[in-house]
């Protein structure tokens, strides 16, 4: 996946998608793509929710340091978000694990 997002020359941003990771989590575009240039950023498959197209997942944190989960998707060469919100308490775990096996990031 990570060489897919590599290969990816900026976002596809959906008016509807974009309005509802707003109103609902108070996420902004900017803080989305934010993530996925910030460190650490934690990439996984998305397998349950990939029936028609192939989605991923992204950990990580937006500049003024919101940790965030995205789930996203690629067509063509554009990422997609498809959703957006805070972490959890299970996926901040997550990150400070890997922050703790990865001190260099």
């Amino acid at each position: 996946m990570i060489d897919s997002l590599l290969q990816c020359i900026g976002f596809a941003w959906d008016a509807h998608n974009s309005n509802k990771i707003t109103g609902k989590h108070g996420v902004t575009t900017v803080e989305c793509e934010q993530v996925l240039f910030n460190v650490p950023v934690i990439v996984g498959d998305d397998i349950k929710h990939s029936e028609t197209e192939a989605r991923s997942y992204v950990l990580g944190q937006t500049n003024s340091g919101r940790l965030l989960f995205l789930v996203f998707t690629i067509r063509k060469d554009k990422i997609r978000v498809v959703s957006a919100r805070d972490m959890n308490k299970k996926e901040r775990k997550v990150c400070e694990s890997y922050e703790e096996e990865n001190p260099s990031v």
